[in-house]
């Protein structure tokens, strides 16, 4: 069977130096905001090209409190790709606004920056990224409207470590930006793990204190806060993973490359390449109008898969709950370019763990499917 994803191989290589990590954290006695969480912070901001990071419990954590440390009028229109996970919209909701899907680009799977203009009203206050996959965003168009219309910018990098733009990794373009160190993540943990990061010092400060139970001094809180802080045994496997994330990122371009020299049939769909240094392929993503056969046929045939994702987010239940109470809806004309995604999207096995020669074996059996 070639897995879609197989942690504990992805994982192997650093078992010893997890184990000693984890000794060291154990032994130091010293648990919640210790020295490896400080020490992750500051490693993960320098490679990144951030002034700040600040480690957060998850990367949904993370969007919600980037959104709140901004202090928005509540209600504040926030625009979002239609496609993303949904995680991006429950942040905004969460944080009292509505968001505003716009169709992403058939050829990129990634916001269309063309089709933002029409989004935006009075009301709109910012643009809240995804780097969908791995690839990111057209951030000079982006740029340029928001700076046309005076609105924030903000990144969603939880599938994007590494990948960037004119020497600009992704993270270090808006004015806060959230990553998830999600097991299956180019960089993951071994658990839930996230972080904000900034180039903005109050900013950051004001989401250090938001993490902490709204608190810069203990037992004293400025701000309604939260308890989303990185775990100190987490930091340390990160620190531990994070040496290696660009020969990660490398691996996985090699295989990359690889599907798409190899997969030859015409009823697959490849989405439209981009300078390597723009995608680290957190997924490999094809569409196919039979995608629920071809993935029958590849699992027969003893590959796995997944779809990201099955349903868009304005179409899931609690979402069209949560837009109803809010007296927000969306648009009715609806999103025929995401839906088609949704209804065609199959990820391939992209994994540290996965080898050249599988990928070759996943594409002849792509190419034989009818």
């Amino acid at each position: 069977m070639i897995e879609y994803e197989n942690l504990r191989e992805v994982n192997r290589p650093f078992f010893e130096e997890f184990q000693e990590e984890a000794l060291r954290v154990i032994e130091s006695g010293w648990y919640i905001l210790g020295e490896s969480v400080r020490n992750f912070e500051k490693e993960f901001a320098d490679w990144n090209g951030n002034e700040f990071c600040i480690g957060t419990a998850n990367g949904l954590d993370a969007l919600i409190l980037s959104l709140e440390a901004l202090c928005l009028p509540k209600g504040s229109e926030i625009i979002v790709p239609a496609n993303t996970y949904i995680a991006t919209v429950i942040a905004i909701i969460r944080a009292g606004h509505r968001p505003v899907f716009v169709e992403p680009d058939p050829e990129t799977l990634n916001i269309d920056s063309a089709r933002i203009y029409a989004a935006i009203t009075p009301k709109t206050k910012a643009i809240q990224l995804v780097h969908m996959y791995g690839r990111i965003c057209d951030m000079v168009t982006i740029q340029e409207i928001a700076d046309q219309f005076n609105l924030l910018v903000l990144e969603d990098c939880a599938q994007s470590h590494g990948a960037c733009q004119s020497g600009k990794k992704t993270g270090t373009f808006g004015i806060l930006n959230s990553f998830s160190f999600y097991p299956t993540k180019n960089l993951g943990a071994l658990g839930d793990a996230g972080a904000v990061v900034t180039d903005d010092p109050g900013l950051a400060d004001r989401v250090r204190a938001l993490r902490n139970y709204g608190s810069k001094i203990k037992y004293h809180n400025d701000f309604i806060g939260y308890n989303s802080r990185l775990d100190e045994i987490q930091a340390a496997f990160l620190r531990v993973k994070l040496r290696k994330i660009d020969a990660i990122n490398s691996h996985k371009k090699k295989l990359a490359a690889l599907y798409r020299e190899k997969i030859r049939n015409p009823l697959i769909c490849v989405t439209a390449p981009c300078p390597e240094e723009e995608n680290v392929y957190h997924i490999f993503p094809i569409l196919c109008f039979q995608r629920d056969r071809l993935r029958k046929y590849l699992l027969d045939s003893m590959v796995k898969t997944e779809i990201h994702y099955p349903l868009p987010p304005y179409k899931q239940p609690a979402m069209l709950e949560a837009l109803a109470r809010a007296d927000w809806k969306a648009d009715p004309s609806g999103y025929p370019i995401c839906d088609k995604i949704h209804q065609n999207e199959l990820s391939l096995p992209i994994s540290y763990a996965t080898t050249e020669s599988e990928v070759q074996i996943v594409c002849d059996i792509l190419n034989q499917f009818r």
